[in-house]
Formats: structure tokens, C-alpha cells, sequence
């Protein structure tokens, strides 16, 4: 049983983490490759959704097994730091998606569709780039995040007597 849950514990893990690190890489060959850059960012927007849902899937099932590890006693105390880096995780992406993203979409609209073809003083395009930068930022966050939970998970499994002397 322990086995089973911090297998499906660390799976959830890599799944989220694998996706925010591959993201930065996907979105930078859209824009790269694509000449229209509204199609690239379309791309883009459509790739950051999934990765959200995924992540809001994965975060919401590793709180639950974390707690329900804590009461099984498959981790020690330090899970519970982990249970809260998870959940500022899932908050930061649920802040992107449903926050940021809509607003950056509005601006979009508001601009006529196409964010890179109105002048760079616009209001709707200075919004747009603005609430951009607060994602990029929201987004680290959520990696550096994974990434600490990455260490607090493996102190929270390992046990005192495997250790080497």
C-alpha cells in the first residue's frame, strides 16, 4: 500500500513538473517556427490550458493521497510542508487560469484579435503584456514550487533506518 501511493504520489509529480518544464520549450518552437505570431500565441494558450487542467488534476491527487499518507503514516511530519507547497501550487495555477488568462484574452479582443498588430502604447496591448509577465512569474513559481516539493517528498519517504552510516 505504501508502495502504491507514493508511486502514484511521485507519478502525479512528474507529470506536473515534466509538463512546466517542457512548456517554456514548446511555446519558444511556436513562436519560432510560426510567422504568425497570433497563431503561435493560439497555440500556446491552448497548450497552457492543458497543462493546467493537468496540473489542477494532479496537485488536487497528490494533496489528497499526502494526507491520506500522513494518516497512514506512509510519510513523516515533513509531508504536511509538502501538502502546503502542493496546495500553493494548485493556487498559483488557478490564478493563471482563471484570472490572468481571461483578463489577457479580453485585452486580446478588445485589440481586434491580434495583440502584435496594434502599437505597443495601447492600453489593451500594455495590459496584455503586463498581465504576460505576471504569468511568466506565476508560472516559475509553480516550477519552483514542483521543484521544492521534489526534495520535501524525498525526506518525507525516506526512513530513518535506510539510512547509510
Amino acid at each position: 500500500m505504501k508502495t502504491l501511493l507514493r508511486s502514484i504520489v511521485w507519478l502525479a509529480l512528474v507529470i506536473w513538473l515534466g509538463g512546466l518544464f517542457f512548456f517554456p520549450v514548446a511555446a519558444g518552437a511556436a513562436f519560432s517556427i510560426l510567422t504568425d505570431t497570433h497563431q503561435a500565441g493560439t497555440i500556446v494558450a491552448v497548450c497552457l490550458r492543458v497543462l493546467h487542467h493537468e496540473g489542477l488534476f494532479c496537485g488536487g491527487l497528490m494533496v489528497i493521497l499526502l494526507a491520506l499518507g500522513r494518516v497512514l503514516r506512509v510519510y513523516r511530519g515533513s509531508a504536511l510542508a509538502g501538502i502546503v507547497v502542493t496546495l500553493i501550487m494548485l493556487g498559483l495555477t488557478a490564478f493563471s487560469q482563471f484570472w490572468i488568462i481571461p483578463r489577457m484574452e479580453a485585452y486580446r479582443i478588445a485589440a481586434g484579435g491580434a495583440i502584435e498588430a496594434v502599437p505597443p502604447t495601447n492600453p489593451n496591448r500594455v495590459g496584455f503584456n503586463h498581465l504576460h509577465r505576471v504569468s511568466v512569474d506565476v508560472e516559475e513559481g509553480v516550477m519552483v514550487g514542483g521543484v521544492i516539493l521534489v526534495f520535501l517528498l524525498a525526506h518525507a519517504s525516506s526512513d530513518p533506518r535506510d539510512r547509510f552510516a
